[in-house]
C-alpha cells in the first residue's frame, strides 16, 4: 500500500525537525570544545577557521573526503587521534593565553 502524499509530507517535516535538533546538538558540542581549546579568544577570519576545521575533519576521516555521518567511522584510528588532537589543541590554547 502506498502512502498518501500528506503522510509523506508529515514524515519529511518530522525528519527535518530531527535533523535540525541533531545539528544544534552537534554545533553546541563543537562550540564547547572550541571554547575549551581557546578558539574564542583569538581573532581569526571565519573562512580561515572553517578551512582549519575542514583540515581537522579530513584528518579524522583518515584522509578520505566525504563525511559518513557516523561516529568513529573508518578503521578505528579516530578515537586515538582525537585524544592526541585535543591534548595538542589544549596545550596550544593554554600557551596562547600567556
Amino acid at each position: 500500500m502506498k502512502k498518501p502524499s500528506s503522510k509523506i509530507r508529515e514524515e519529511i517535516a518530522r525528519l527535518q525537525e530531527q535533523l535540525r535538533l541533531a545539528e544544534t546538538r552537534e554545533a553546541e558540542r563543537i562550540g564547547r570544545i572550541a571554547l575549551k581549546a581557546g578558539l574564542g579568544e583569538i581573532e581569526i577570519d571565519e573562512a580561515a577557521l572553517q578551512a582549519a576545521f575542514e583540515e581537522i575533519a579530513k584528518r579524522f576521516r583518515g584522509g578520505r573526503g566525504e563525511a559518513t555521518g557516523r561516529k568513529n567511522a573508518g578503521d578505528g584510528r579516530s578515537a586515538g587521534a582525537a585524544t592526541t588532537t585535543v591534548e595538542a589543541g589544549a596545550a596550544a590554547g593554554g600557551a596562547g593565553k600567556a
